[in-house]
């Protein structure tokens, strides 16, 4: 076959003949080549002959064209019928079923999302299926990507509660915090005695931090979840806008409308409310007033307990957070 094309082409222009002429010394040319010979020959010529005289690009023979130029050149006819001929049965075929040999894909099944040939919708496994033309689904369905994407942007309660989160774990690190600041500077006047007292208080007081990462730590990243599945599904859906092919289109229309639907009837998590209480000031002003040197051992530091399943508040002897 690529034999044949090279027989076919024109040693001019390189391309398949288009209007072949055949020259008196029987070589043949386009047409329009031809003409741009002839113009580069005349270009040169500080006269016109009667004849028109042409070089053959093959044999390198001069010949001379009638006084009608390339036009009056006889047409090689049986070589356009074989280009004509090898450029029909080189043309691209429309694809065929699979399943029904040389049956046109011509109908495309809604409910499957594929195209189908007649065969397949009459006597195959598509009987009763609803179908439609390719192109019309395409145009029916050209605007839902747009449409999901807007719903998508309404769903503006991800991020508030991100944010809403964010703040009550900051809210209750800052009381964390600031509980250390008190217990450092109450306990700074004690120095080697009560390092130990100290470090206990301190201990607890990490433990009840850890305890609001605890609570908090899984519901943002839950969130954060969220956040990057919307992302994901707005980067999608720019995509599917983009794709040419309708089959294609229509089959990521269908993924992008099924991962949308899940991810709004998604629930969120239930949001908590913490705080610490009571405060380590108050705590040390109750305890410790009455606490002599030699009762330090036994002065009492709280203890932090683990946070009970349904319930907003950190149990502890007498620090807890609610």
């Amino acid at each position: 076959m690529e034999t044949l094309e090279e027989d076919l082409t024109c040693s001019v222009c390189y391309s398949l003949f288009c209007d072949p002429r055949v020259l008196p010394c029987s070589h043949t040319f386009c047409k329009t080549c031809l003409d741009s010979l002839l113009q580069v020959s005349t270009n040169y010529s500080t006269w016109r002959p009667l004849r028109l005289p042409i070089k053959c690009p093959n044999c390198c023979s001069v010949v001379e064209l009638p006084p009608m130029g390339v036009d009056a050149l006889p047409t090689n006819v049986s070589l356009r019928a074989i280009i004509e001929k090898y450029q029909t049965n080189n043309a691209p075929r429309p694809p065929s079923c699979q399943e029904h040999h040389r049956q046109p894909l011509n109908m495309y099944c809604i409910q499957d999302r594929q195209l189908i040939c007649g065969l397949c919708l009459t006597v195959g496994q598509h009987q009763g299926h609803p179908i439609d033309d390719l192109q019309a689904a395409f145009i029916k369905e050209k605007q839902t990507p747009s449409l999901l994407l807007a719903r998508l942007s309404e769903q503006r309660w991800v991020c508030d509660l991100a944010e809403q989160l964010e703040q009550d774990k900051a809210r209750c690190e800052a009381l964390v915090r600031q509980d250390k600041q008190e217990v450092d500077q109450f306990f700074l006047v004690l120095e080697g005695i009560l390092a130990r007292k100290k470090h206990a208080y301190l201990e607890a007081l990490d433990k009840a931090a850890a305890e609001v990462s605890l609570a908090y730590d899984p519901l943002i990243h839950r969130v954060k979840e969220l956040q990057e599945e919307q992302l994901d599904l707005v980067s999608l859906g720019s995509s599917v806008e983009d794709e040419d092919s309708p089959l294609a289109f229509l089959e990521q229309v269908h993924l992008l409308r099924e991962r949308v639907e899940r991810f709004v009837q998604t629930p969120l998590p239930s949001a908590i409310h913490l705080s610490v209480t009571p405060r380590a000031a108050a705590f040390l002003q109750q305890h410790w007033p009455t606490v002599t040197i030699g009762s330090l051992e036994q002065a009492p530091v709280p203890k932090v307990s683990k946070l009970e399943p349904k319930t907003s508040k950190f149990q502890f002897p007498d620090l807890r957070l609610k």
